[in-house]
């Protein structure tokens, strides 16, 4: 073959990558899309799926006296936006800690409710009841459920203690810490082994638990299940017991 064809080839498969940077995820038996923005998408269904946005973290810690910059509300809508654009979805569901505490959506700017009602518009929403936003309004739209089971998936924001087969669930942000030519680099990512998955946190905000925390690994009973970290533009899928410990 020639050099030429050589790199045209190359080009293309680079182009495809580039173009499809999701990864197929199996959760008991049902084939998702994980996107490297940190979403899982249903095609079957039309269903996308986030957790932990931790809207208006930024106020709530400004209240207290701790100052942060006022933006990540505004960031992590517009992140979900690209989303919805893109895999055009007839269902969302927000897993629970949506807001970072129940007062959240009347701290909400004017422009930031605005973005987020035009997210809503011609689809169902649902918020599910999160530990930092157990009571939210109901005129910040959508509907509301402690769980919404949905075929062999059920979708909720604190991982269940006991096995849960098709258990989809937040609230721990697992994140991932690998070496990577001589240096440890950090990333959230999707925590699951087939049965069971645990989304990392959508926020702009929203902190991170090492996958080999307890509060993660004894959810899959060891180290057996496998960590898709985030990357810029696709997933890294690795072993967990390749991960390395804080």
């Amino acid at each position: 073959m020639k050099a030429g064809a050589v790199r045209a080839d190359a080009s293309a498969a680079h182009s495809r990558a580039s173009a499809n940077p999701e990864e197929a995820i199996a959760v008991a038996g049902v084939t998702l899309v994980a996107d490297p923005a940190g979403a899982l998408y249903w095609p079957d269904e039309r269903l996308l799926v986030i957790a932990d946005l931790h809207l208006e973290k930024g106020s709530a810690f400004a209240a207290r006296g701790v100052l942060l910059p006022p933006y990540d509300t505004a960031a992590t809508l517009a992140r979900l936006a690209r989303l919805v654009e893109r895999y055009a979805p007839r269902l969302v569901i927000a897993l629970g800690d949506s807001f970072h505490d129940d007062g959240g959506p009347l701290r909400m700017s004017l422009g930031d409710r605005s973005a987020l009602k035009a997210l809503q518009r011609g689809r169902d929403w649902v918020w599910i009841a999160g530990n930092h936003d157990a009571d939210l309004p109901d005129d910040i739209g959508g509907s509301h459920a402690d769980a919404l089971a949905l075929g062999a998936l059920t979708f909720r924001h604190l991982p269940s203690a006991q096995a849960a087969d098709g258990e989809i669930a937040g609230h721990l942000h697992p994140q991932a810490r690998v070496a990577r030519r001589g240096r440890a680099v950090s990333r959230r990512c999707f925590a699951g082994d087939g049965r069971r998955m645990v989304m990392p946190a959508f926020g702009a905000y929203a902190g991170g638990l090492n996958i080999r925390d307890r509060a993660i690994f004894s959810l899959f009973g060891a180290l057996t299940f496998t960590a898709h970290m985030l990357g810029a533009r696709r997933l890294y899928a690795i072993a967990a017991e390749q991960c390395l410990p804080d």
